[in-house]
């Protein structure tokens, strides 16, 4: 397996498997706006996308957004994305592309990553307390939707 940081020459891997991605979470399929999206990002540096490949096909990706920690006064990533073409699944990919995301946290020196996910989503719960991960319940959140 090899993993790779996306760029904009990487969108005809990505685009397909961002789409499947948000067709999974009951979203329609949009490979334009896909696209669209996913450019606006990697050309503004707005976030870290990263690729899993098995052989020459696209496996996986996982995508960071940048924040900061006031209090740690660091850097700090939202981990929104995480996905795995169905084929590959329970093959360690999504392990692979969490290793990735955290060793990019360790040489950025950044102070956490976090994520949150549903209730039961049980197999994606069980892959991130499997790697250190844990639920962190110090503070409620709260959240304000506009649209």
């Amino acid at each position: 397996m090899k993993i790779i940081r996306a760029t904009i020459h990487s969108l005809e891997d990505l685009v397909p498997l961002f789409n499947a991605y948000r067709v999974f979470y009951q979203q329609p399929s949009d490979e334009e706006g896909v696209e669209a999206f996913l450019r606006e990002r990697i050309s503004h540096n707005e976030s870290v996308i990263l690729i899993a490949y098995e052989g020459e096909k696209a496996a996986g990706f996982v995508q960071l957004y940048p924040t900061f920690t006031s209090i740690g006064m660091q850097r700090a990533y939202i981990l929104n994305d995480l996905f795995v073409k169905r084929e590959f699944r329970r093959r360690g990919t999504g392990k692979a592309l969490l290793d990735e995301a955290f060793q990019f946290g360790v040489n950025e020196s950044i102070r956490f990553i976090i994520l949150e996910t549903a209730p039961e989503n049980h197999a994606a719960k069980a892959l991130y307390e499997s790697m250190g991960m844990q639920t962190y319940n110090e503070y409620d959140r709260y959240i304000k939707f506009f649209k």
